[in-house]
């Protein structure tokens, strides 16, 4: 199997909760590399923000309509966008817990949260397997106040390559929300 960064289709779990995003809202793809979710996103018509360290990763998505790119240090530098700014906040496959409060930031009311990432038992199954990058249990439920939780699970998958995941869709609920319509699990 592919390391996860080269892995081209859109992660199940970004594909099943993406559509709690506004319709045409706006949405940042946090470490968006070579932007499996940029295009799965743009694809669904909302306008996607991409931001990676990494300028050679990004050089494909640059002219894609609809799509704004970032290459930013967002560990070593500052946050570069302002609070409340997005409908939807994806991150897949990065950990770097100082950004919980950003991320959370970064909805506005009504934004939705999609995360996805390596958890502590992955160590058994390949990279990345530095305890600083694996989430401890039931972490990301404790890491993302105020924003409620849809959805989460964590645990082993087979796909697209064994490994130990949390992955998690919040809401930010800081008005009464419609009831949320769950969209049935895609296969995956």
């Amino acid at each position: 199997m592919p390391p996860a960064h080269e892995i081209d289709s859109a992660s199940p779990w970004v594909c099943r909760w993406s559509a709690l995003i506004r319709p045409g809202g706006r949405v940042l793809d946090v470490a968006c590399g070579h932007g499996r979710h940029v295009r799965y996103l743009s694809s669904l018509g909302l306008a996607v923000v991409g931001v990676d360290r990494d300028e050679a990763a990004l050089a494909a998505l640059r002219g894609m309509g609809g799509v704004e790119i970032h290459v930013a240090d967002i560990e070593a530098g500052p946050w570069p966008f302002a609070p409340g700014g997005f409908d939807g906040v994806v991150v897949t496959n990065y950990l770097h817990r100082p950004l919980f409060p950003e991320l959370v930031g970064a909805l506005r009311s009504g934004g939705v949260l999609i995360c996805e990432t390596f958890a502590l038992g992955n160590e058994r199954y390949g990279r990345p397997s530095n305890p600083a990058f694996l989430l401890r249990p039931d972490e990301l439920l404790h890491s993302l106040e105020p924003l409620a939780v849809v959805a989460f699970e964590q645990g082993l998958v087979s796909a697209p390559k064994q490994a130990v995941i949390q992955r998690v869709c919040a809401v930010r609920a800081d008005r009464s929300p419609a009831p949320l319509a769950v969209p049935a699990p895609s296969g995956g």
